[in-house]
């Protein structure tokens, strides 16, 4: 066959496009698991300096507690700080593997520690109640405030001393609800994309 022939062969053309399209896909995939994971990183570091600002927060309110009740709940939240801030650690900080993967530019390599990296915060935030510890944190929150809500009943004008707090904790879940929603369908919409990457090669 002429080489004019083979130059235009539609096949030959398809091939091409598939082999630069690969690339780009490499690239995009490299960029977006650099951005996944600075993010990851700035997220983790913030979430731990909370966990353990809160911590000295309730040991600094433990110390100046005198009922039973409230130096219970501020014991119990001082835990859940700390445990809030090694969850986070343990489950939102990046590993390096996506990080080498995208220095080696290997498309497989870094395929397969994205899609880890966000099964595995996928995994935290479906159970984010549990990972997160907030069924401590509601208790010892519970604790603290329960005595105040109590006299509070028995009081009527004392309500306005903890209507703040039951105003925040409400207006806390309606933002954090659709929010946990909202970011579990972008993590797996994510994945899906991913999985549809491996599958194409």
């Amino acid at each position: 066959m002429p080489p004019e022939f083979q130059m235009n062969d539609p096949r030959q053309v398809w091939q091409s496009q598939i082999s630069g399209s690969f690339k780009l896909s490499a690239m995009e995939l490299s960029r977006r698991a650099q951005q996944r994971q600075k993010k990851a990183q700035v997220e983790a570091i913030y979430s731990v300096l909370i966990g353990l600002i809160l911590c000295a927060v309730f040991a600094r309110a433990l110390a100046k507690a005198r009922d039973v009740m409230p130096r219970m709940g501020f014991g119990v939240l001082i835990c859940w700080s700390l445990y809030f801030a090694y969850q986070t650690y343990r489950w939102i900080l990046p590993g390096r593997l996506v990080a080498d993967a995208t220095l080696k530019a290997t498309l497989n390599t870094t395929l397969e520690a994205y899609k880890a990296e966000l099964e595995k915060r996928r995994d935290y935030a479906r159970n984010i109640w549990r990972r997160a510890g907030l069924p401590f944190c509601f208790s010892g929150l519970a604790m603290v405030i329960g005595p105040g809500v109590v006299h509070a009943i028995e009081r009527p004008p004392l309500l306005m001393n903890v209507l703040p707090v039951l105003i925040l904790l409400a207006l806390w879940i309606v933002i954090f609800v659709p929010m946990r929603r909202r970011n579990l369908t972008k993590l797996q919409q994510e994945i899906d994309e991913l999985r549809l990457l491996g599958g194409e090669q």
